[in-house]
This record gives structure tokens, C-alpha cells and sequence, in this order.
């Protein structure tokens, strides 16, 4: 079997980063190296982490360089011949890697493949699915949905299909076909970069899968927070950025029209009836990001600072 290399990202969450080291001590597959890569903590996680994980190898950032950043700086300590991407707020099940990498044997041209993604919910039966594959994005809204989203996990997904995108949660990629696109799109920093990636990677003749027989749980949005700035400024910000690196100039122009004449109006709205001034703000500026001739920089702090209403 080859050698794998799992690869996760720490920013401020060193007992939760320490759940998920836990749980790789339960893997049945035994020849795997781990790479935390610390995003720039406000404490030196690396003692905690060795501590709990004496292995682990260690990569201490200085200043936050986003997911994907983050997960590059990973790529370049790697030793294995595929590499498994793993938030931090995850937690794998004993057989994942091996039924992973098997699906490269049997699919030649396989460029990346992730598992299914519950819901960590300890105490949830059955199991509440997170994603069991993706549509593809839509050339209207720049949305696309998730399959199985919500569902509760009673074999209904159970055989290995291809997928329009990879979950960034958890997914693995051969290092041949990182090789071959380059690593991770690190200008998006936080969301769509796995969707822009997969482009990449389906561009170069390559498939992708979702492994329903691999289970991963998943932690949803401890990192960034479900109504936090950063995620109000990334993902419309990078939802227009996608557009704009993988559709061509008359279909960003048909979803810019769509998104000034519906998306816009109606997220002003919202934001307004809910007085959501900051969030208001912040989508603005993550608008006119991509229409603007200078791109005016929004700092870290101000997107994790608390909204006031």
C-alpha cells in the first residue's frame, strides 16, 4: 500500500485538532504521516500537539494564510504518494484510508476522491449525512447544492460514483495530479477553492469521485462560525471569483447581470430587515472586490471582529 500523507489545518482550536489526531490512532491503515499545519495561533499549539501525537509534524505559520495556504505549506513537508486534506473539526472511521486509496486501483484516471461526511452528532441514529457528492455549480446563481444534505444515512448512497467537486473537509489527491494542476488556488483563502481546484483537475483529464463506503465526521463551521464577517465577506466574494477563473466572458457576463438585478437586491434587503449593518457592509465590499480595478484589502481582524447589529 502506499504511503499517505494527511494534511490539516489548526487556527486557535488545539483541543478540537486534538479529537481528530485522536481518532487517527483508531485507523486500521498503519503507514500514513501527519501534518498540522498552524495557522498563525495566537498560542504555539505545537507542545499540545506533540504531546497528544508525538509523530505528528508540525508546521508553524506566521501570519494566516487561509485553507488553502494553509494546506499548500502542508504539501511541501509531504512524503506520500497520495495526500489526504482533513479539516481539523473531523474525525475519521477506522477503515477510511484503505477504502479511499482503493478506489484509485480500480479508477486509473481518478483525480480525487472524497468520503461521505456526517454530522458529528454522538448520540444521532442513524447518522445525519452532510454530503454524499455535488452538483455542479449553477451559471446563474454560482450555487450549487450538496447531495444527500441533511438526509438521514440508511444505505441509500453505498456505491463509489463520480461527483462534480470534492468536499474540502475531507478529501485525497494523488501527488501525480497535484503535479500536474499545481496545489491548491490560494487566492480565494476561505471557500470555493476545493470547487476551483476540482476544476483544474477535471480540466486535465481527470475524474472525480465521492466513496460513500469511506466515513468521515464532520464538526461543521467550528472554525469560522455560521454567521460570522469572514464567512459573509469569503463566500460571496469568492462565489463571484469562481465565476469569473472558470466560466467564459459571456456566462460571467449573463451571471453578473443576474447577480446585480436578484442576488444583489435581495441580500440588501435581508441584511437591512434584519439590521445586520456590519454583515451588510461586508457583503458589499466582497461584491466590489471583483468589479473593482483596485482591490481593496480587508484585513483578518475586521472580518473577526464581532458584528454589531
Amino acid at each position: 500500500m502506499p504511503k499517505v500523507s494527511i494534511i490539516t489545518v489548526n487556527f486557535n482550536q488545539s483541543a478540537v485538532t486534538i479529537e481528530l489526531l485522536e481518532s487517527l490512532k483508531r485507523l486500521s491503515f498503519k503507514d500514513f504521516e501527519v501534518i498540522v499545519v498552524d495557522n498563525a495561533s495566537l498560542d504555539d499549539p505545537t507542545p499540545i500537539i506533540k504531546n497528544a501525537y508525538s509523530q505528528a509534524i508540525v508546521i508553524r505559520s506566521k501570519k494566516n494564510l487561509g485553507f488553502a495556504g494553509g494546506n499548500n505549506l502542508g504539501v511541501e513537508a509531504c512524503k506520500g504518494e497520495f495526500l489526504f486534506f482533513v479539516n481539523n473539526d473531523a474525525e475519521l472511521v477506522a477503515d477510511c484510508i484503505e477504502k479511499l486509496l482503493a478506489l484509485f486501483d480500480s479508477i486509473p484516471n481518478l483525480g480525487a476522491v472524497s468520503p461521505k461526511l456526517c454530522y458529528y452528532l454522538p448520540n444521532q441514529k442513524p447518522d445525519i449525512i452532510q454530503y454524499a457528492g455535488a452538483t455542479e455549480v449553477h451559471p446563474l446563481t454560482g450555487r450549487n447544492k450538496t447531495i444527500g444534505a441533511g438526509d438521514s444515512d440508511i444505505g441509500q448512497y453505498s456505491k463509489a460514483m463520480p461527483t462534480a467537486y470534492a468536499h474540502g473537509a475531507a478529501m485525497m489527491v494523488p501527488v501525480k495530479v497535484i503535479e500536474t494542476v499545481g496545489k491548491m488556488p490560494d487566492s480565494f483563502f476561505l471557500y470555493y477553492e476545493e470547487l476551483d481546484w476540482c476544476e483544474q483537475i477535471k480540466r486535465a483529464g481527470f475524474q472525480i469521485f465521492i466513496e460513500p463506503n469511506a466515513l468521515v465526521y464532520h464538526k461543521e463551521s467550528m472554525s469560522v462560525g455560521k454567521l460570522s464577517l469572514l464567512k459573509t465577506y469569503y463566500i460571496n466574494r469568492n462565489r463571484i471569483l469562481f465565476m469569473r477563473r472558470n466560466k467564459s466572458p459571456l456566462a460571467f457576463f449573463v451571471f453578473s447581470f443576474f447577480l446585480f438585478v436578484v442576488s444583489v437586491p435581495k441580500n440588501l434587503l435581508t441584511f437591512t430587515f434584519n439590521k445586520e449593518w456590519e454583515h451588510l457592509k461586508t457583503y458589499l465590499q466582497a461584491v466590489l472586490w471583483n468589479y473593482s480595478t483596485q482591490k481593496k484589502k480587508i484585513t483578518f481582524s475586521q472580518l473577526t471582529k464581532t458584528p454589531s447589529s
